[in-house]
This record gives C-alpha cells, sequence and structure tokens, in this order.
C-alpha cells in the first residue's frame, strides 16, 4: 500500500497553484551544478514528487504493519539508555537506507533541500502510519534550528549527520518548568580549560530523549530567574554525561520513548548568542513543532477515516452494512470535513512558512496561521478518533481494532508542543491586531470571482455571514480593551470561529479546482 498514491489529496496540494512559487523560493541559489539543484519548478515539483512517492511505499509497506507490535513492545531502558522497539528499528533503517533523512536539509549537508510543505506530507503518511514514530521522525525538525541558528563549525559537525540518520530531541521541559520555560533551572557553566559548557541537571518529558543529537534549553546566566538567564545547546549523545533515568509509561505514542534525563557534567556547545535560547531560537523551533504536530493530527485523522470507512463497508446489522445507515453516514461526513478543512488550513500554513525569506508579510501570516492549525487540526484529530470508535461500536473499544491505539494516541495531540489553551494565547495576538480579519478579506477578495452563482455563491454569502458574526463577536470582546476578562473569556470562541471561517474559505478555494471539496465545507457551514 502506498500512502502517497492512495490519497489523491496529496497530490492536489502538492500541485497547488501557489507551489511552483515555493520551489523557486525554495531552490533559489540551489540551482546549479555545483549544488545539484533543478534548474526550474517545475522539476523541482517532480522531484518533490518522486520522494513523497517513495516514502509513501515505506509508510504503507514497513511503518503501518509495524505499528500494532512497536505499540506492544515499546522501547526498553538498557544501562541507562534506550533501546527502541524492533519494528521502530526496522522504521528507521528503511527511511536512511532510502536516504530519506534531512528531508529540509541544504545539500551541501548532503540534504534533499526539499520545502516545508513536502516535510509536512511526509509527516503526515507517517503520523497516519504510526503516530509515535511520527514524533521520532520528526524531531529532525531540530536540523532547521542548528541551520539558521549555529555556527559554520556547528554545521558541518552535526547536519550530514542526520542526512545519515542520526536521531533528534529537544529538551525543554522539566520537573518544574513545563509550559513556563522561563522557570527551566538546568545549569550551563562555561569550561575553559576544555573550551566547552557543562550541563548539570535534569529535564522531564523528553520525546526521543535518548537521541544522537539533543538541543538543550539552559540557564547560563547566574543570578537570573527569567528566560533573559536561558541560552541554547547543543549535546552530542556520544560524548557522555548524560543517562536516561526512566522512559514513561504513558496512555498512548508508546512506541516514542519520553525520558528522564539526568546530565552531570555533559559536554556542550553554545548555539548562537547567549541569553537569546528561549526568547529567540525555541521560539523559532516550538512553531515548526507545532506544525508538526498538525501533521501527526492529520495523518491520524486519515487513519480515522479509513478505518471507519472499511468497518462500515464490511460490518452487517440488519440485513445491511451499516454504512448504509444515515446515522453512520453522518459520521463519516464529520470525519472527512474535519480531514480536509484541518489539511487545506496546514498546507496554506506550510506554504506561508516556506515564503517566510520573501518578506516580512509573509512571515507574519504564518506565525497567526500556526497556532491556528495546531490547536484545530488536534482538537479534530481526538474528534475523529472518537466518532471512528463510534462507527465500531463496541469492537471499536478492543484492541484487535487500530482504532483503540490511535484513540489513545490521539489525546496527547492537544498537549504536547503547547496546549490548545496556549494555542489560544498565541492567536490573541492576531485576533487583537485585526490580522484574522485582514486575512479573511484577502481571501473572499481570491474567491469572489470564482463564486458567481450555484453552490459556491451559496457558500459564498454563508461565508460572509460568518464573518459578519465574527466581528461582532470581535468587537464585544475588546469594547473595553484586550486587557478586559471579557476579552480571556471570549478569546477560545473567537479563535475557533476564526479558524472554522478562514478553513471555510480555503476549502471554497479548493472547490473552484475540485468540486468535492463543496461537501465538506457544507458540513462546516451547517
Amino acid at each position: 500500500m502506498n500512502f502517497y498514491n492512495d490519497n489523491p489529496s496529496l497530490s492536489f496540494y502538492l500541485h497547488h497553484p501557489e507551489m511552483a512559487h515555493v520551489a523557486e523560493v525554495r531552490e533559489s541559489g540551489f540551482a546549479n551544478a555545483a549544488e545539484g539543484g533543478p534548474a526550474d519548478a517545475e522539476t523541482a515539483i517532480r522531484q518533490y514528487d518522486m520522494v513523497l512517492n517513495l516514502l509513501g511505499n515505506i509508510s504503507g509497506d514497513v511503518i503501518a504493519p509495524n505499528a500494532a507490535d512497536v505499540d506492544i513492545e515499546g522501547p526498553h531502558l538498557v544501562d541507562g539508555h534506550v533501546e527502541y522497539a524492533a519494528g521502530t528499528k526496522q522504521n528507521l533503517h528503511a527511511l536512511v537506507q532510502s536516504g530519506l533523512f534531512g528531508l529540509t536539509l541544504p545539500r551541501k549537508y548532503n540534504g534533499l533541500n526539499m520545502p516545508r510543505v513536502v516535510a509536512v506530507m511526509a509527516a503526515e503518511m507517517i503520523a497516519r502510519a504510526d503516530v509515535g514514530f511520527a514524533t521520532i521522525w520528526g524531531l529532525q525538525d531540530c536540523a532547521d534550528t542548528i541551520n539558521e541558528f549555529a555556527s559554520e563549525e556547528l554545521k558541518d559537525k552535526y547536519l550530514p549527520r542526520i542526512y545519515e540518520g542520526a536521531t533528534c530531541s529537544m529538551d525543554l521541559t522539566e520537573p518544574d518548568a513545563g509550559s513556563d520555560l522561563q522557570s527551566v533551572r538546568l545549569k550551563a557553566t562555561f569550561d575553559e580549560a576544555n573550551n566547552c559548557w557543562r550541563l548539570n541537571g535534569v529535564k522531564r518529558f523528553i520525546t526521543n530523549g535518548d537521541a544522537d543529537i539533543h538541543l538543550v534549553l539552559a540557564r547560563s546566566e547566574e543570578g537570573t530567574t527569567d528566560g533573559r538567564g536561558l541560552s541554547y545547546f547543543v549535546f552530542d549523545r556520544a560524548d557522555g554525561g548524560m543517562t536516561v533515568r526512566r522512559i514513561e509509561n504513558k496512555m498512548g505514542i508508546k512506541g516514542s520513548p519520553t525520558c528522564e534525563l539526568v546530565f552531570r557534567n555533559a559536554p556542550a556547545q553554545l548555539v548562537g548568542q547567549r541569553r537569546l535560547g528561549l526568547i529567540k531560537y525555541v521560539m523559532s523551533l516550538m512553531n515548526g513543532a507545532r506544525l508538526g504536530v498538525a501533521a501527526q493530527s492529520i495523518g491520524l485523522c486519515e487513519a480515522a477515516l479509513r478505518e471507519a470507512e472499511v468497518y462500515a463497508d464490511s460490518r452487517e446489522q440488519f440485513g445491511h452494512t451499516i454504512g448504509q445507515f444515515v446515522a453512520v453516514q453522518d459520521l463519516l461526513k464529520a470525519i472527512r470535513a474535519r480531514v480536509d478543512g484541518a489539511r487545506t488550513l496546514m498546507y496554506e500554513t506550510a506554504r506561508w512558512v516556506d515564503l517566510t525569506s520573501t518578506g516580512k508579510q509573509a512571515a507574519r501570516t504564518a506565525d497567526i496561521l500556526t497556532p491556528l492549525v495546531k490547536m484545530t487540526a488536534s482538537e479534530f484529530a481526538n474528534q475523529c478518533a472518537y466518532d471512528c470508535i463510534q462507527v465500531h461500536g463496541g469492537s471499536g473499544f478492543m484492541k484487535e481494532y487500530p482504532c483503540e491505539r490511535l484513540y489513545r494516541d490521539a489525546r496527547i495531540l492537544t498537549i504536547y508542543e503547547g496546549t490548545s489553551q496556549l494555542q489560544v494565547v498565541a492567536a490573541i495576538k492576531g485576533i487583537a491586531s485585526g490580522a484574522y480579519v485582514k486575512l479573511i478579506a484577502d481571501y473572499d477578495a481570491q474567491v469572489a470571482p470564482m463564486a458567481t452563482e450555484g453552490e459556491m455563491a451559496e457558500c459564498l454569502a454563508k461565508l460572509r455571514e460568518r464573518s459578519r458574526q465574527y466581528e461582532e463577536l470581535h468587537a464585544k470582546a475588546t469594547a473595553n480593551g484586550t486587557t478586559d476578562p471579557l476579552f480571556d473569556h471570549m478569546a477560545r470562541k473567537l479563535t475557533e470561529h476564526i479558524a472554522t471561517t478562514i478553513m471555510g474559505y480555503l476549502l471554497l478555494l479548493d472547490a473552484a479546482r475540485e468540486p468535492r471539496y463543496l461537501e465538506s465545507l457544507k458540513w462546516f457551514l451547517e
């Protein structure tokens, strides 16, 4: 089974009208013989297609069949270090042998120089196969942080290793510093004799915590207690000084080792400048991670949809397959609509991320869309997994069916890399400034010439009414300023309303190229 070829939506978004521009921006500076880049955007997109096709094969033929056994076996702690489950090792081996690590790395470090859109598609397919493994795979995004902020010496040392299959982790959370990363206490002191920093302390809830390459947030400035005293470091497990105290026993994503780490004089190197660890570097990394969680969420939604459809088409009751019953059809329609809505928002966000180098407007748009897609996709994943079990009835409660694992795996998605509540906080800037209203006006201007009659025109009218309702809610919430408690109380409702409105406009734009998206749009507008 090929998870790329069997999902027309992926090819649809790979060939989005804006993808030529994305490819051109990504390839600028690399389209020459020395770098081995393609001659034009069309050639680049064909290369993206080939890479995704190969990854689709591995997702369907290797990772998905391993998922159930990995969930049961899980990782093991052996002499202070993690040993992956057998299936996880097979997954990693297949991807490394196929040259599919380092998707977004520049070619000078042996990477494939793929845009974020392609990396997100890869993450979606892998998550459809196994969300737990997708967390291990997705952490290679740490390479982007090293590439953007580290010295040339550190880039030359670490980035080629990621293409070769070195795993990564970002070590942020501590026992007393979860969402409040300003409270991080792990200490970094400079060792002049050895020209390195020494890390001492404990990190907790670290995904893929025994990785080869660690990005570690630590307190480098004596006497500080806030984010201005934190710096970012790269630590190589091969240098020693770090042990795994335990692997957490989790509800879901059990193949992904979530670890408590102890650092004892572990040698590390500074990434970028001192004091900017949290303020600049972690914020950049977290935005990428949140887009990755959105991709995981949509992959899980797609898996839930497939499982529900197969069961509904095969299970017979009262002389009919249950898929013929309206109540079940309504559940399937809801799952499909959520998949389509979250996916269109995710690829729109990824395209803006790819274009951030073109100007401040692209960066601002990517910034305001990221919390929306992280919150919406992860909440939808939980609802899709719930509805998938409902389609299965009692069978869905049993471990014989994959939907039971999907339900457990989904729960973390609204929590890690920033809870849904924190995504609302992140979205407040766009709400208060009116940036979302301006964005909707831009989408309305794009779609208006395409929606002049029939169902397209009806849907546009309803979207405009939703926009008007949002402006009323916004006016009420901000009547006494954004510091008024009423604004805080209404922030979640405003965020959800603007997210569904933006998804609606994007689905209407998609429907101009592929009419089937109208059905999902109409579900959102009901």
